[in-house]
Formats: structure tokens, sequence, C-alpha cells
């Protein structure tokens, strides 16, 4: 056990700042956003320490209280939920920093409570990660969604219903999940990750550990909106503050994806994921239809932000595809997936925040003529696109190149038929997005509402956040065999 505070200060930290911030805020409300960053940074800083700490001493272990586990709640940080963690602190850093002119101009008046409710959404996507205890994933995965149904429900007209709606959807999953913990407790009396890793192979034709397997499977699905449970998604995300969206978007539904990859590959025996039970085949047929059904979808919609979305079930379905594999190239494109697609989707759905922050509708039939007043943000677009499509050297490209050689590994050329076909579709997407902003002369009535758009773009608190999302997008795609050979083949489980 090693004595570092950097595993709890991770969550500590956001947590005690997100009731600090009420209090400040009736004392002086401009202090909030600052006293959030900071929060936001030492869990940054925390996070790459441990992930420092990890490569060169080994996984990281913190028992709260003192207490040995499996009796107490141990916190353990291997190279997988490193790598998450600091996914979901850099994003949730970018997207906190990008928040001050956004919030200010949609709800000012709410400006405390939106961060206080920002720190408590980062605490329980980090808690989820880092925890090593299944109930208290529980407990992190409550407050992350609670503060995602409030923070949702402060967006646009239909947003309240939207939340509503992910509310309902939301408590099922959870109680599903519950479920599963409750099952798995009478099987093996413990709730540890590492205590159950050592019992469960043992018990896999247990029909009491097969039904908490079920449980587990079908509530973390929709948690993390994998078709056909997807369907609190669209409205979701397309009626919540972009503000909102932009930090939801690409971290709740990415550590869902790490939740599935720790309890189906990790908790019990791939084996009995792949061998005993069909459902690697089951998770590799419906992610493959989520990939095509997301890819129709986004064609259909003309509202960005709502298309957006379409395309976020589609990359949800890459990942649970790499997981359905069952191959070491599969999960290895899965997990970086989950690296690659949080960096396009908060850039993409920042870059509709700062589009409508300057006034122009969501419409993409009304966005010819964009890039001559936002060319910087549109520039981010067309790189982000192209990760999206999967065009090298961007990130996009090589988490499905691995996908594409997991898929060939395993002889599932329907697999690799649907994974070139949604690039193609991507590709209709985004260039149907670009010819309107790029190459399509502006419209007469939309030469008059442009006069009222300033030249100088929008606030470096977006613009910043949106070039550094942009570079990572291309370093991380340069800097991908660094990143698989150094973490993430360490991440992959034995046997594999």
């Amino acid at each position: 056990m090693t004595p570092s505070p950097f595993p709890i200060l991770i969550i500590a930290v956001p947590l005690i700042t997100a009731f600090l911030v009420i209090p400040l805020g009736w004392l002086k409300r401009s202090l909030c956003y600052p006293l959030m960053i900071l929060s936001l940074s030492l869990s940054t800083l925390s996070a790459l320490v441990i992930l420092i700490h990890l490569l060169s001493d080994g996984t990281l272990h913190y028992r709260l209280g003192g207490w040995p586990p499996p009796w107490g709640i141990e916190y353990v940080i291997d190279h997988l939920n490193a790598f998450v963690a600091l996914i979901v602190s850099v994003i949730s850093l970018l997207i906190g920093i990008s928040s001050k002119e956004m919030v200010q101009k949609d709800f000012p008046e709410k400006t405390v409570f939106f961060y206080s409710l920002f720190l408590l959404q980062v605490t329980g996507l980090l808690g989820i990660v880092v925890t090593g205890d299944l109930f208290n994933l529980y407990v992190f995965l409550e407050i992350a969604s609670i503060a995602g149904y409030a923070l949702i429900a402060i967006g646009e007209d239909g947003a309240p219903f939207a939340s509503f709606n992910y509310m309902i959807y939301g408590t099922i999953g959870a109680c599903f999940y519950l479920l599963g913990v409750g099952y798995l407790y009478i099987a093996t009396g413990s709730l540890n990750m590492t205590d159950l890793t050592q019992l469960l192979p043992s018990l896999t034709s247990s029909k009491v550990v097969l039904l908490a397997f079920a449980f587990f499977v079908v509530g973390i699905a929709i948690k993390m909106a994998l078709f056909p449970l997807h369907v609190w998604l669209p409205d979701a995300y397309t009626y919540a503050p972009s503000v909102v969206s932009s930090l939801v978007a690409p971290l709740t539904t990415k550590v869902g994806a790490y939740v599935l990859i720790r309890i189906l590959l990790h908790l019990f025996p791939h084996s009995f994921f792949i061998e005993t039970i069909p459902a690697a085949l089951l998770l590799r047929w419906v992610a493959g239809i989520a990939v095509i059904f997301g890819c129709i979808l986004a064609l259909a919609q003309t509202d960005l932000k709502r298309m957006l979305g379409y395309v976020l079930i589609a990359e949800i379905g890459y990942i649970g595809l790499g997981i359905g594999l069952g191959n070491r190239n599969g999960l290895i494109g899965a997990i970086l997936h989950i690296l690659n697609d949080g960096l396009m989707m908060a850039c993409l759905f920042l870059i509709v925040g700062a589009i409508t922050f300057k006034g122009w509708p969501r419409k993409m039939n009304l966005l010819t003529g964009i890039h001559r007043k936002m060319p910087l943000t549109m520039a981010t677009l067309v790189i982000s696109g192209l990760s999206v499509i999967g065009i090298p050297p961007t990130c996009g490209f090589f988490s499905k190149w691995y996908l594409v050689l997991g898929a060939i590994d395993s002889k599932q050329w329907l697999s690799v038929a649907i994974l070139l076909a949604s690039s193609l579709f991507n590709a209709i997407l985004f260039f149907r997005v670009i010819e309107k902003a790029y190459f399509e002369p502006a419209r007469d009535e939309h030469e008059s509402e442009d006069r009222s758009i300033e030249m100088d773009g929008v606030p470096f608190t977006i613009l910043i956040p949106l070039f550094i999302l942009t570079a990572g997008i291309l370093s991380v795609g340069l800097l991908s065999g660094k990143i698989i050979s150094g973490i993430i083949q360490h991440a992959i489980p034995a046997g594999f």
C-alpha cells in the first residue's frame, strides 16, 4: 500500500470545493469561477502525478480510514483507470475554463449553483474511475447522475422534459447495477473488486453470478447509452446548455464504457464473457447495429447539435464493438477510442457552443458563410470532423485502425464492413457541414443577421480550450504508438 495522498485528493478537492462555492458565491460571486478552475487544476495535477507514479512504481492503493479491504473501501489505481482519470480531469478542466462567458450569457443568475453542480459532476465521474469497491462505485454513479440531471434541466425549452426522461432511464440503469451488486454480494460476501477477481473464477457456473452479470451489463449499457438503450441521449444532449453538453457528452458515456470494461474483463474472468456465455457475440452485434443506426439517424438531422448526439451513439458503438471482438487489438482500439472520442466530442460540442454564443443558429442550412465570421472555430471543426471520419494523422484514425485489425483477427468480416461503412457515413455528415460553411454563398436573409455578429470571434476562454483540444486530436494521433505501448498495453487483462 502506497502512502500517496493523490488517489483521495483527486476526488476530495472538487467535492469539497463544490460545497465551498455556494457560501463563497453569497459573499462574492466573481470568485466562484477562479475557485472552480483552481480545484479542477489540482485534480488534473493529481491525475498526472498518479499516472507518473503508476508508470514508475506500479498499482496504487489507498485505504479510506485505514481499514483494510475487503471490510474497508479501497481506491485502487492501475493503468486503465489512471488513463481514464487523466482524460476526465483534463477535459473537465478545459470545459471548465470555457464555461465562464457561456454561463454568464445563458443563465447569469445561476452561476454559483452551476459551478457547484459542475464540480459535483466531475467528482462523481472521477470517483467512479478510481474506486475499487462496487458499492462505492454506485454512490459516485448517483452523484454524477443527479448532478447531470440538474445541469441538463437548466437548458433551453424542452430541457426539463429531456432531463426527466434521462432521470427515468438513469434510475432504471442504477437500479439494475445495484441489483447486480446485491446478487454478487450474496454469492461472494465481498464488494471489493480485487477480492472479487479471486473469488469469481470458481463461481462462474452459479446462476446467482450469471444474474448479477446480466444486471451489470444492462445497467451499464443504459448509463453509457449503448443501442438500443440510448433513447435518453439525443434529447438530453441537444437541449442541455452547450457548456453542459461539452462536459457530459465526452465524459459520461466514456466513464460508462470504462465501467463496462472493468466489469466484463477485469472483475469477471474474460473467458466467462467470451466463452462461457455468448455475451461477447451479443455485444458485438448490438454495437455493430449501434454504429450503423447512429450514422443513419445523424444523416437525417438538420440541427448540428442533435446530429452530434447521434454521432456519439455510433462512437459508443465503436467502443462496444472493440470489447465484443474479444481480442487484444479490438480491446486496444476500444480503450484508445475512449481517449480519442473524448477529445473529439468535447471539441465538437464546444464548437457548437461557440457558434451559438456568437448568435448563429444550429440549423445546418443556416451556417452558410460562417467561415468568414469564425475562421478559427471552423478550422477546429474541420480537424475534429476529419478525426471522426478517421483521416490520418488525426487520432480517430488510429483507434479505428486497431478496431479493424481486431475484426480481421477474429475474422469478423461484417464488423470490418461496418467500420468502413461508418467512415463513409461520417464523411458525408461532416463534408455536408463543411460544404455549407465554406462553399455555399450566404443567404440574403442570413446576411442581415451577420451584421450583428462581431468579427472578433469568440472569447479567448472558449478559443484556447478549442485550440488545446484540436492540438490534442492531432498530437494523440501522432503519439498513439507511445500511448499504446506505455499505458494501454498494460491495461489489457492477462490472457488477451
